[in-house]
C-alpha cells in the first residue's frame, strides 16, 4: 500500500468517527430531550395534584369546627307536657331563650329575624337532654346550641359584613345580634362532632357522614363477602385446573373485558336484574354491594391469577413428587403462597369499589336519607354519593362540608391501599 492510499484511509477513517461523534452528540440531546419532557410530565403532574389537594383541604377543613350559640335555657314545666315528653315544644324553649336575651325584640319580623340565630336543631338537641333526664325540668341550664349555617360562615369569614345588606344573608339588626353575643363570650367554635356523628340533613350545620359511612360499610362487605371466595374460586379453576382450548381463551378475554366495562353498566345490569326481576329493595346496601362485586369481580380474578402464576412451578412439582393430588397440591401449597397477591388485589378493588358513585346511582343509592341504616337492607347512601348530594346542594355551608367528605374519602382510600403495601411487604416471597 502506498503512502496515497494509507493518507486515503485515514482520511476516510476520520470522517467516519467525526460522523460517529456527531451522531452521538444528537442522541445525548435527543435524550436529553427526552428525560427532561418526562421529569417536566412529573412535576406537572404534582402540581396539578398538590393544587388538587389543596384546594380540597383549604375549603373542607373548617367544616370540622362549628359554631354554637351559648343560651341559658329555663325547662319550664308549663311548656313541657310530662305525659308526652317527646312530643313537648322544645322550640318554644329556644324563642323564649331568645326573646328572654333580646328584650328589646318586639316586632314579628324582628323576632323571625332572631330566630334563625340559631339552628333548628337546637330544638331536638333540648329534647334529647330532658328525655335523657326528666329531672332538669323547671331548672335553668346554660346549653350550647348549634349556631345556623349563616351565622357559622360569618364567623369563619365567609361573609364580609362590609357589603351592603340586600348583598348578605344576614341582616345588620343579625350583625348586631351576633357581635353583642360575641362580646359576651356566647359565641364559641367547637369540634364539629355532629358532622361524624349524624346523618343527612336539609340543614348543613345538622348534616354528617356517619349515615353514608354505614351504608358504604355494609355494601362493601356484601362486596367482600361475594367478590373474593368466587373470584379466587374462578382464577384457581382458570389458572390450575381448566382445560386450554378456545372456550377458555373466550372466558379469559371476557373477563379481561369487564374489567375495562364503565361502572355504570353494571349499575343498569343491577337495575334490571337485582332490582327490576328479583325484587330487591331500592337504594339497599344489600343491592349496591351486589352491584360492586359484578364490577370488583374481573379485578379480583386478574389479580388472582397474576398471584398464582407467580408461584414456582418447582412448589408444584415437589408436591406432586412426595404424592400429593392435583387439589392437595393446590389448597396446601400454591394457595397460600399466592394468598398475599390475592389479597392485594381485592384491596385495591375494595378501593375502586368504595369510591364508585355511577352504578350506585342507577340502583336508587342516591336518594336522601336521614335515618342511620341499621342493617343490609335498609335505604341508605354511600360517602361517594353523599359527596355527589352534598355538591347540588345551593348552601356555602354544603361547599364546605363536601370538601370535608372528600377528605375522609381519601383518607379511607389511602388507608386500604396502605393496607395493600403492608400486606405486599410482609406476606410476599422472592424466589
Amino acid at each position: 500500500m502506498n503512502k496515497d492510499d494509507s493518507k486515503a484511509n485515514k482520511k476516510v477513517e476520520k470522517r467516519t468517527i467525526d460522523i460517529v461523534h456527531q451522531g452521538l452528540a444528537k442522541r445525548y440531546r435527543a435524550e436529553g430531550r427526552f428525560k427532561f419532557y418526562g421529569l417536566a410530565a412529573i412535576v406537572m403532574s404534582l402540581l396539578c395534584l398538590a393544587i388538587l389537594f389543596i384546594s380540597i383541604v383549604g375549603n373542607g377543613y373548617k367544616a370540622f369546627r362549628q359554631t354554637y350559640v351559648e343560651l341559658e335555657v329555663f325547662f319550664d314545666p308549663a311548656i313541657l307536657d310530662h305525659e308526652n315528653l317527646s312530643a313537648a315544644n322544645y322550640s318554644g324553649l329556644v324563642k323564649s331563650t331568645l326573646r328572654k336575651m333580646f328584650p328589646e325584640v318586639k316586632g314579628r319580623s324582628e323576632k323571625r329575624e332572631l330566630y334563625k340565630l340559631v339552628s333548628p336543631g337546637a330544638a331536638f338537641q333540648l329534647r334529647k337532654m330532658v328525655l335523657k333526664d326528666p329531672e332538669i325540668i323547671g331548672r335553668s341550664i346554660s346549653v350550647w346550641v348549634p349556631a345556623d349555617d349563616d351565622v357559622d360562615m360569618l364567623i369563619k369569614g365567609y361573609f364580609s359584613t362590609d357589603a351592603a345588606e340586600n348583598a348578605r344573608r344576614l341582616s345588620d339588626k343579625q350583625l348586631a345580634w351576633i357581635e353583642q353575643l360575641r362580646e359576651q363570650g356566647k359565641v364559641k367554635k367547637k369540634f364539629n362532632t355532629t358532622f361524624f356523628t349524624a346523618g343527612d340533613s336539609r340543614e348543613p350545620e345538622l348534616a354528617g357522614i356517619w349515615g353514608a359511612a354505614v351504608g358504604s360499610f355494609f355494601a362493601l362487605l356484601v362486596t367482600l363477602l361475594l367478590s373474593f371466595p368466587i373470584g379466587v374460586a374462578a382464577a384457581v379453576y382458570l389458572e390450575e385446573f381448566a382445560p386450554k382450548n378456545r372456550w377458555t381463551d373466550l372466558i379469559e378475554v371476557n373477563i379481561n373485558n369487564l374489567a375495562a366495562v364503565p361502572s355504570i353498566v353494571f349499575g343498569l345490569l343491577g337495575l334490571a336484574v337485582f332490582l327490576n326481576f328479583f325484587g330487591f329493595p331500592r337504594s339497599a346496601p344489600l343491592v349496591g354491594g351486589m352491584v360492586l362485586s359484578l364490577m370488583t369481580l374481573p379485578i379480583i380474578i386478574i389479580a388472582s391469577r397474576a398471584a398464582l402464576q407467580s408461584v414456582p412451578p418447582s412448589i408444584r412439582e415437589g408436591a406432586l413428587g412426595v404424592g400429593a393430588s392435583k387439589m392437595q397440591m393446590v389448597v396446601h401449597h400454591v394457595l397460600p403462597l399466592a394468598l398475599p397477591g390475592m389479597l392485594t388485589g381485592t384491596i385495591i378493588g375494595m378501593a375502586r369499589a368504595l369510591g364508585e358513585t355511577a352504578p350506585l346511582l342507577m340502583i336508587g343509592m342516591v336518594a336522601f336519607i336521614v335515618d342511620i341504616p341499621r342493617g343490609f337492607t335498609d335505604p341508605a347512601t354511600v360517602l361517594p354519593v353523599q359527596i355527589y348530594l352534598w355538591a347540588d346542594s345551593p348552601e356555602r355551608a354544603f361547599v364546605e362540608r363536601t370538601s370535608a367528605a372528600i377528605m375522609v374519602l381519601l383518607a379511607f382510600l389511602m388507608l386500604m391501599n396502605a393496607a395493600a403495601i403492608v400486606l405486599r411487604k410482609k406476606f410476599e416471597k422472592r424466589w
